[in-house]
Parts: structure tokens; C-alpha cells; sequence
């Protein structure tokens, strides 16, 4: 018997409960997995306490990056039984099996593990999008990226270093700021001791930065506008201190700003991107340029404690869900 856990309804960690289902057959054009490990995001909150509107009206299953191993395929899929894979949706992985389309699952090199593929996928997506598209950083360019020593953080800072980027994170607390600097980053803000504004400007000899990622929302927008070289980006990719609605498109006239709000599964849609993206980040790993930190781990039963750990801001890395 299969089992997930799903949402009764939105609101805090105690609406998680087990519900128990037989194992799906794929239909064409799908596969089913047994899943081996599932990652956890702040997505995962944000549709929990209902900020994302629900797909279903009760019972909806979270979770947006898994790995697992094909148990079956539907007519008409080139994927093997047995082969083992990966892939990111907006829901649905908390749970032991699932089936989804073959074009969603994102086979995983030998060099790439169940865990570390969970723990990317999301994350790692997220990362290339942001410096390759969102905006597209170049060896002369410096930049800011809050949360640093979070799971999309770690990430991004040893791609930047990679690229040659200079680098500079906000983070909360001596331990992850070491962190992040362990991880790429040139120099690492402790925002619970400095403001990261006249700190920044201080860094940049008074410039500022080409960009700032910011996944922090409300109580870091404005103040990540005053840090921005003329025609800056701000990339906006989160709310987790809640939604930016403070900024105004006016705003961006300090200085000719440009701002972009991206999500991953708007690029995920472009034929290509995913298995173009995902190659390119499998070949940074294995390559030992790009260490995944997964830091803590939970049983999926365990999940409203692993959501309660990230909204505290009490990880660093990933986590990872074991069915």
C-alpha cells in the first residue's frame, strides 16, 4: 500500500496527515516511481498556510522535488523499470510512490545520488535560472545574494565562484556565515549584527552591485534597491519573511532599476530547458565544482517538524524527507 501526506486544509503543521492509496499504474506517456528521497522548500510552506492557492479543495499532497526509482512505465515511454531518476513539480512529492509524465523525470547519472538529486532538483534549477537567466552574471559583475546559507544559496555561491563572480551573502548567525563563506561566497554579511546596506556600499567602495537575489521578501526589498548600481536587477524569487508588496514600481526610479519576479516552472515548460539545465548542473556536481550540503534529514512522517525547523530558519542546506 502507498501513502502520502497531505494537507486536511491550509493552516499550521498540525493539518499533515497520512492518507493510504494503492500504488498508481502509469498511463501513457507516465511512469511510476517508488520514491527514495524527497526534498522540502520554502514552496512547501507557502502553499501549506495557503499564500499559493491550492490545486484541490482538501487533501493536497506537497512536496516539489523527489527521486526515486521506475517501477513502471506507460506505452510510449523510453524510460526503463529500474532506472532511476528525478524530477521537480509544484506538488506531490510527499508521498512513497508517485506517477507523473516520463517528460518530467530527469534520469540520474551514475555520479548523482537519490539524496543529492532531491536535494537539487528545485534548488539547483533554481540556482541556474537565477544567475543564467534571471540575471545573467558575467566574471566583472559583483552581487548580492540573501539567504546564503540556505539550500538555493549554498548552491548558487559555488556556481558564482565557478563563474568568477565576487559574491557577497547575508546570512543569520556566525555559523552560517562561515558557511556560506565554505561555500563560495567572498564576503558574508551577518545581517543579526550589521545593516547589509551601508555594509554592501562599503564592500563596493560606494558602487554597489549589478544584482541582488533576493528570496527574503518584505523585510529586505527596499533596502535591497538601495544597494543597486544604476540599471541593477533586482531578482525577487521568494517571500519568506512575506510578500514584497511594500515595493512600488515608482521605486525603481532611485536609479533606473529593472526588476524581475521568476519561478522555476515557468522555465520548466520551455522545451529543452529542463533536460538542458539539469545536464548542466549533474556535470557541476559530479565535477566537484558544486558540493550539495544536506544537512538534516526527517522521516516523511515527520514532516510538520521539518517545516517547523525551515520557517525558524533553523536549517542550513537541505533537508531531505525519507519515505
Amino acid at each position: 500500500m502507498a501513502y502520502a501526506i497531505a494537507l486536511k486544509a491550509a493552516g499550521g503543521t498540525d493539518q499533515f496527515h497520512r492518507i493510504e492509496f494503492d500504488i498508481p499504474r502509469p498511463g501513457p506517456g507516465e511512469v511510476t516511481l517508488r520514491q527514495t528521497a524527497i526534498g522540502l522548500n520554502f514552496i512547501d510552506i507557502y502553499f501549506r498556510i495557503g499564500i499559493y492557492p491550492w490545486p484541490v479543495p482538501r487533501d493536497l499532497v506537497t512536496g516539489s522535488e523527489a527521486a526515486g526509482v521506475i517501477e513502471a512505465v506507460g506505452e510510449g515511454v523510453s524510460l526503463r523499470v529500474g532506472q532511476r531518476v528525478a524530477y521537480t513539480t509544484p506538488n506531490g512529492a510527499y508521498a512513497s510512490h508517485r506517477t507523473l509524465s516520463a517528460t518530467q523525470a530527469v534520469p540520474l547519472p551514475d555520479e548523482i545520488s537519490d539524496d543529492v538529486a532531491a536535494a537539487v532538483m528545485l534548488k539547483g534549477l533554481t540556482a541556474h535560472y537565477l544567475i543564467h537567466h534571471s540575471f545573467p552574471v558575467t566574471p566583472s559583475d559583483t552581487v548580492l545574494f540573501h539567504a546564503a546559507a540556505g539550500g538555493v544559496g549554498l548552491l548558487a555561491g559555488q556556481w558564482l565562484a565557478a563563474k568568477g563572480v565576487r559574491a557577497i551573502g547575508t546570512a543569520g548567525g556566525a555559523a552560517k556565515c562561515a558557511l556560506a563563506r565554505a561555500h563560495g561566497y567572498g564576503e558574508v554579511i551577518d545581517y543579526r549584527v550589521k545593516d547589509f546596506v551601508p555594509e554592501v556600499m562599503r564592500l563596493t567602495d560606494g558602487l554597489g552591485v549589478a544584482a541582488v537575489y533576493d528570496s527574503i521578501g518584505a523585510d529586505t526589498v527596499l533596502k535591497s534597491l538601495e544597494v543597486l548600481q544604476p540599471f541593477g536587477t533586482l531578482v525577487s524569487f521568494g517571500q519568506s519573511s512575506g510578500a514584497p508588496d511594500n515595493l512600488r514600481v515608482s521605486h525603481l526610479a532611485r536609479a533606473s532599476l529593472r526588476l524581475t519576479r521568476p519561478t522555476l516552472f515557468h522555465h520548466t515548460r520551455v522545451q529543452g530547458w529542463l533536460a538542458r539545465a539539469s545536464a548542466e548542473m549533474f556535470a557541476m556536481i559530479a565535477s566537484g565544482a558544486i558540493k550539495v550540503e544536506i544537512a538534516q534529514r526527517f522521516p516523511l512522517a515527520a514532516v510538520g517538524s521539518a517545516h517547523e525547523a525551515l520557517a525558524g530558519r533553523q536549517t542550513t542546506g537541505s533537508t531531505i524527507l525519507v519515505p
